[in-house]
């Protein structure tokens, strides 16, 4: 028996000294169910498997590892080798990808949030800044512009949004509360919750977000051109277990991510928003569209003050915030 299992180790030590990966499994946080924000991670899990041949597979959890908020300390500790995180949730602790939550940047596709996103990711301030965390970004999770379900009484015209409760992070937050909205930010699993207790009167997301956290099953109107902003919402990897992956199964990873970002947009362009309209239909949900000249006037309100306010904070913070901010818009302009 000891000389059979001694063959079996040294036939298995044999193999590694061959160069032959190990079977290996990364851990992935998400949150929520399986929905269009997470296609690209399940694209990814599939692809990554296909390539290996089985030998490195993602688990993917949502929920039963770290809530959302959590997932990028749970990164930095090794509690899990990939996650999804938001950046509105914690801007102190990645303040240099807040800069694509600004309000109206001008973004109009999911192909231009990739790109932004992507172009973001390498500059060497937010390299830095995610490692602080042992963090190294993957991918984005390209999203459209929010706009809102509400309930009770629809604003008819901006001033309406004035005294208003509403659902909103990062630059969308602070450009509602430049027309009198009064934003707050919670999680989005406990969004719909709020809505139903009256703790806020309007939510803003992203249409998949509207169907998979059932605020459209409790609102009762939508906006359908108000464009505030977007979150930025990567998927990141511990960089420790990055760097301890064999190099075909990093390639694996590494070599799947533009596949999975084209089948999440292609995903969400046509299976999401071709959903959205008859979900709205269905439920009597009342659409509500401002005025151009209103939302030129809102733009400029919001759109400049923000941007130059985040500029002033991250300075003073010593981060590059005016080479961030014009790496984003310099590349929308072109």
């Amino acid at each position: 028996m000891k000389t059979a299992i001694g063959a079996v180790a040294l036939a298995a030590f044999g193999c590694c000294l061959a160069g032959e990966a190990l079977a290996e499994t990364w851990n992935v946080s998400l949150w929520g169910k399986r929905r269009a924000f997470t296609e690209n991670v399940e694209k990814l899990a599939e692809l990554v498997s296909e390539k290996t041949g089985g030998e490195f597979t993602l688990s993917l959890s949502y929920g039963g590892l770290s809530k959302n908020t959590e997932n990028l300390d749970g990164i930095q500790i090794g509690a899990f080798e990939m996650a999804q995180i938001c950046a509105g949730y914690h801007r102190d602790k990645n303040p240099t990808l807040t800069v694509l939550e600004l309000p109206f940047l001008g973004v109009d596709s999911l192909e231009q949030e990739r790109d932004l996103s992507m172009a973001l990711y390498r500059h060497p301030a937010v390299v830095a800044d995610l490692a602080r965390w042992n963090a190294t970004l993957l991918m984005p999770t390209p999203m459209p512009q929010y706009n809102f379900v509400g309930v009770g009484e629809p604003p008819r015209k901006l001033a309406d949004f004035n005294g208003m409760t509403v659902r909103a992070t990062g630059g969308i937050g602070e450009a509602m509360q430049i027309i009198g909205a009064v934003p707050t930010s919670m999680d989005a699993t406990e969004v719909r919750q709020a809505l139903d207790s009256g703790v806020v009167k309007a939510v803003s997301f992203a249409p998949h977000a509207h169907m998979s956290f059932g605020t459209i099953d409790t609102g009762t109107w939508w906006t359908t051109n108000l464009n505030p902003g977007t979150v930025n919402c990567p998927v990141v990897v511990n960089s420790d277990a990055l760097a301890a992956l064999s190099d075909a199964h990093r390639e694996a990873l590494l070599g799947s991510v533009d596949e999975a970002l084209a089948h999440y947009i292609a995903y969400y362009n046509s299976e999401t928003m071709a959903r959205w309209g008859p979900a709205l239909d269905e439920r009597g949900i009342e659409r509500i569209t401002f005025a151009p000249e209103a939302m030129a006037e809102f733009r400029a309100a919001a759109a400049g003050p923000v941007a130059a306010a985040w500029i002033e904070e991250m300075s003073a913070r010593g981060l590059p915030a005016q080479e961030l901010y014009d790496t984003v818009t310099g590349q929308i302009g072109q």
